[in-house]
């Protein structure tokens, strides 16, 4: 257990540190973040032909409201702490990385909903966007983080080895 979280404490010191470096923000933060708001706009505009995308900001083109997607907004912060709990736990390789691609992607599925139901959210009432954009997304991100975890987990702990289990056949 000390060992969990002494390797823990270290991925997520050394990957928030390296998340806040110049070079890592300029050659993969800031491009990461204009794509999930490529990727919002690309979704919403199945339903609304008003939005665009610049850089990391979404646009209303008929009322001029906009948000913009930042640091701590893009779920990469919560894609950290799930990539430092598998990989402080003692599992096979290949179940981390399996666990952490799906992770990766159910986190930026939710966070994608997050970005666009607070696009709308903003339009209509602004002091109730602040509060889901301040509280409630931002813990639900979370939350989806250590949700996923826990799934892992529990998966891992039914297979041998990383490899799932077979019932064994009865005797006759």
């Amino acid at each position: 257990m000390i060992r969990f979280f002494v390797i823990f404490s270290v991925l997520l010191v050394g990957l928030f540190t390296l998340e806040i470096l110049q070079p890592v923000e300029k050659h993969f933060i800031l491009p990461f973040t204009s794509l999930i708001a490529d990727i919002s706009v690309w979704l919403v505009s199945a339903f609304d032909k008003n939005v665009i995308a610049t850089g990391n900001i979404i646009r209303d083109s008929a009322s001029g409201f906009g948000v913009r997607i930042e640091r701590g907004c893009n779920g990469l912060e919560a894609v950290i702490i799930l990539f430092a709990a598998m990989f402080a736990f003692p599992a096979p390789l290949k179940s981390k990385l399996l666990g952490f691609v799906i992770g990766f992607f159910a986190i930026q599925l939710l966070n994608l909903v997050r970005i666009i139901s607070l696009f709308y959210l903003g339009q209509w009432n602004y002091v109730a966007f602040e509060w889901f954009h301040l509280y409630l997304w931002q813990a639900l991100i979370i939350l989806d983080a250590l949700v996923v975890w826990l799934i892992w987990l529990r998966r891992l702990a039914r297979t041998k080895g990383g490899v799932e289990e077979q019932p064994e056949a009865a005797s006759a």
